[in-house]
């Protein structure tokens, strides 16, 4: 009997794996979580297979177990200047840090959003909510990290958890 969770997790790994990898900065513990965000698909495939979105339901839980998985860090990390692989290694540290400290649903619609480069319309179908309710978690998650990052944070820093 093929219910489709093959073909699924063969299409959706690389993708997982890449977001987990972009928060953990780690390949063996973005595949760790990436694994164990479809293991969790498989168990409740009967209810997640149906989903159309459920790509991005195994991204989130791939996101969510990826910075579960990182050292608890400082309560606060400054924001270095740009520039040597050094540097971007703080700036990773310091952007994970403000993206943990965010409310729940801020930090999985920042991460959904950024990190896995969804649309608002898929974000608020992977959490469920209304695109104005996405709308408002992006900004309100976008102003917290302005206040723990420094005004010079922007949106487009986030790429700096790209690989």
């Amino acid at each position: 009997m093929d219910d489709g969770y093959d073909d699924f997790f063969r299409l959706v790994l690389p993708r997982a794996v890449s977001v987990a990898r972009r928060v953990t900065g780690d390949r063996a513990s973005a595949e760790d979580a990436a694994v164990e965000a479809l293991a969790r698909a498989h168990l409740h495939w009967a209810r997640v297979g149906a989903l159309p979105w459920r790509e991005a339901w195994v991204l989130r839980v791939a996101s969510r177990e990826a910075l579960r998985q990182l050292p608890k860090t400082p309560a606060f990390v400054s924001r270095p200047v740009a520039g040597d692989e050094s540097e971007s290694v703080a700036l990773r540290q310091a952007l994970v840090a403000a993206l943990r400290r965010l409310p729940k649903r801020q930090r999985e619609a920042v991460a959904l959003r950024y990190l896995a480069d969804l649309s608002e319309s898929d974000v608020g179908l992977a959490l469920g909510i209304g695109q104005g309710t996405v709308k408002t978690h992006l900004h309100r998650g976008l102003a917290a990290m302005r206040i723990l990052m420094g005004r010079e944070f922007k949106e487009e820093d986030l790429v700096h958890l790209g690989l």
